[in-house]
């Protein structure tokens, strides 16, 4: 049925930001020899702003703005480069930090309680405003993700930033990488993690620093960035392009807003919602069209909707226009204007004998469902119950997992097979493994590869009592699972359909699930999510199952299976469905 995928945002690099002078004060010859060792030293890090001034508006079909304000947190001498991490789901989130003695880079772990969960350092920024008269009309922080839209400063910076392009949102996530290049600037604005303000039309003072514990933490100065922010009241209705929705955001149904990878492999609201019936959370709320300083989300994050990104407007008319499944970006397109560079698979299936060598392989790992919930179907079927989640397997290597998918003239399916690589990434061997089918219904058009993952609901005892049908999926990197696992990639290609899928008339495929990144569905229609219309109410388990026919060749399979304990109520038409924690992860 449909797939549903979670949205992430390509980085947008600033333009016209100005180089800010950062002055060293050097110790005497004398001072420096009575050090008795170099110590331990960290970035120096500035809080700017972009611009002086910013224009915001505020619509009256939903009224309230946003503090996309162009500041910045410049990174100078090093790189400020966190990792963040958990043991397993029971213990805390924890972060360390890259500092460098002697040039060498060292690990100098924060203090407990510095990060709670994967999204950012919350708290980081904090922002006043003041009126014409200097009267204080607002005061709020914000948490802040050093992975946001960023650029370069001096053109002598590194010209390109080594760090992912997200902070990950997926509540199973198990490691990630936070960083600001040296010589880089990231956006400190929230985006979709921080909500409207009420502001009358008129002249403020926005002042934004940095909260104290940080500015201890990482040694950065009291000096916040001043911007004066004019906010213009405007209406949605008669604007140019406008199909009457409110332009500030990319409104779409369940496929149309998947902004950062091809609207065809989309799912803000219906992957947002798992299914009529959920009412979005704040965070689910869609966030405004920014110039590039939301937060650069990595690809999925369960069920949070992230912002739009930068669109040239004949796009961005386009893309509101677009509300129905069928709406997508062409082909190799990852957010309506940049190309997405595809992996190719060889241009002829493979000949000679097949072998698995002994080479490093990829190791398929299951998440626990998250995003669970009771659904009617989409009223398909009236007076049926649904079970719908979310389901992510991710592969923590240390190598890619590739498939190639060929199809003989006049055949219907394709002959998959998994290939193998050296440590210098030379091809050394294939191995068969299974087949490659079309999907040609709405919202699909690409091919699938069977046999990836499958669910079950399990009983109480563990024995099956529903099955799913999905089982055949198009693989691609929607979400940042783990980059701190051996051979990482922070920054895959396949990030959507368009490059990983193929088209009606391919004679061959590539798929790819990268090193530390997962791939996540949602299960929300009928053939997908579980009918317990006829399940007794009681206690349950959803298993997410990967590579349930062993086809694909791992470094192991003991960890394929993950279950996640539910309890189902109520009564037919009105079934009721309660998720305990996961041991420290207490996220439906």
């Amino acid at each position: 049925m449909t797939r549903r995928r979670t949205a992430r945002l390509r980085r947008t690099l600033l333009a016209g930001t100005t180089a800010v002078a950062v002055t060293a004060v050097t110790a005497g010859i004398v001072a420096a020899a009575q050090e008795p060792a170099q110590a331990a030293k960290g970035p120096e890090l500035s809080i700017v702003a972009a611009t002086t001034s910013v224009t915001l508006t505020s619509w009256k079909e939903e009224p309230g703005v946003y503090l996309d304000l162009g500041t910045y947190l410049i990174a100078e001498g090093t790189p400020l480069e966190l990792k963040v991490t958990r043991k397993s789901y029971k213990d805390p989130v924890t972060v360390t930090q890259t500092v460098y003695e002697g040039g060498k880079p060292k690990a100098k772990k924060l203090p407990t309680g510095t990060v709670k969960d994967f999204s950012g350092l919350p708290g980081f920024s904090e922002i006043t405003l003041t009126d014409k008269a200097g009267k204080k009309v607002l005061t709020r922080s914000e948490s802040f993700c050093p992975n946001n839209a960023s650029g370069r400063v001096r053109p002598d910076a590194p010209s390109t930033s080594k760090y992912p392009e997200s902070c990950p949102t997926n509540p199973f996530t198990l490691g990630s990488v936070w960083g600001v290049e040296k010589g880089w600037a990231s956006n400190t604005y929230a985006g979709s993690y921080t909500e409207p303000v009420q502001l009358p039309a008129g002249t403020y003072t926005a002042k934004v620093g940095v909260a104290k514990k940080y500015r201890d933490l990482f040694g950065i100065a009291d000096k916040a960035a001043t911007v004066k922010v004019t906010v213009v009241e405007r209406s949605g209705e008669g604007e140019e392009g406008s199909t009457g929705a409110v332009p500030r955001s990319a409104k779409a149904d369940g496929h149309a807003a998947h902004a950062g990878h091809g609207a065809g492999h989309q799912a803000p609201t219906a992957h947002a919602g798992h299914g009529p019936g959920h009412a979005p959370t704040p965070a689910e709320a869609a966030a405004p069209v920014t110039s590039g300083a939301g937060p650069s989300y990595n690809v999925g994050h369960g069920p949070l909707k992230a912002a739009p990104p930068a669109l040239p407007w004949a796009l961005k008319k386009k893309q509101q226009s677009a509300q129905s499944p069928q709406a997508r970006d062409g082909g190799g397109q990852t957010d309506g204007s940049r190309q997405a560079p595809a992996l190719e698979p060889r241009s002829k299936r493979p000949t000679g004998t097949p072998s698995v060598p002994d080479v490093p392989k990829p190791d398929l790992r299951s998440l626990p469902a998250y995003g669970i919930t009771i659904s009617d179907g989409d009223k398909d079927v009236p007076g049926k119950d649904y079970l719908a989640f979310s389901a992510n397997v991710w592969n923590a290597g240390p190598a890619q997992l590739v498939v190639d998918g060929f199809r003989k003239p006049g055949k219907a399916k394709m002959d998959a097979f998994q290939y193998f690589y050296d440590a210098k990434g030379k091809q050394v061997g294939y191995t068969p493994t299974g087949t490659m089918e079309w999907d040609p219904r709405p919202g699909h058009v690409h091919w699938h590869f069977t046999d990836f993952a499958s669910y079950r609901l399990l009983k109480a005892d563990k024995k099956e009592a529903v099955r799913s049908g999905k089982e055949a999926f198009c693989l691609a990197n929607t979400d940042a699972i783990d980059y701190t696992v051996k051979n990482a990639n922070w920054h895959p290609y396949n990030t959507d359909l368009a490059t990983a899928c193929g088209e009606e008339n391919s004679i061959s495929v590539r798929e790819v699930l990268d090193v530390g990144s997962g791939d996540t569905y949602t299960q929300d229609l009928p053939g997908q999510s579980f009918d317990i219309t006829d399940v007794p109410n009681g206690t349950y388990y959803i298993q997410v199952l990967a590579n349930p026919a062993k086809r694909l060749k791992e470094t192991s399979l003991d960890n394929n299976s993950a279950l996640r304990k539910i309890v189902l109520g109520g009564e037919p038409g009105k079934r009721t469905v309660t998720v305990p924690a996961h041991d420290l992860v207490n996220a439906n």
